[in-house]
C-alpha cells in the first residue's frame, strides 16, 4: 500500500478539538487542548494499518503549523508529538514560554 502525503488531506475539525484525516473510511486523528495562548497536544493515532506511512507526521505538523500561525505555546503532551519536535527542530521555538 502507498499513501500519498501530498495528496491526504488533514481537516480541522474544531468541534471535536482535533485534526484528522480518513483514510478508506478509517479516522487518524491528533487530538489537542487549546487554552487562551497555549495549543496542547494530547494525543495523535493513526489507524494500525496506516501506522508507518508518515500520517502521524502530516497530523502533527498540521496541527504545529495551526499553532505557529496563531503564536500559540505547544505543550507536546503525547511522546509522539514531543519525539516529532526534537527531529524538526523548526517547531522548537513553540514550546517556548510567552512572554518570558
Amino acid at each position: 500500500m502507498e499513501i500519498n502525503l501530498n495528496e491526504l488531506e488533514v481537516t480541522h475539525n474544531e468541534a471535536e478539538s482535533r485534526f484528522e484525516t480518513w483514510i478508506n473510511g478509517q479516522l487518524s486523528k491528533l487530538d489537542y487542548i487549546e487554552d487562551k495562548d497555549t495549543f496542547v497536544i494530547t494525543h495523535v493515532g493513526v489507524y494500525p494499518e496506516y501506522r508507518g506511512y508518515g500520517v502521524a507526521g502530516k497530523l502533527t505538523q498540521t496541527g504545529l503549523e495551526y499553532a505557529k500561525a496563531r503564536s500559540l505555546r505547544v505543550v507536546p503532551m503525547c511522546s509522539y508529538a514531543a519525539a516529532y519536535m526534537r527531529r524538526h527542530p523548526q517547531y522548537s521555538n513553540l514550546m517556548r514560554q510567552k512572554g518570558g
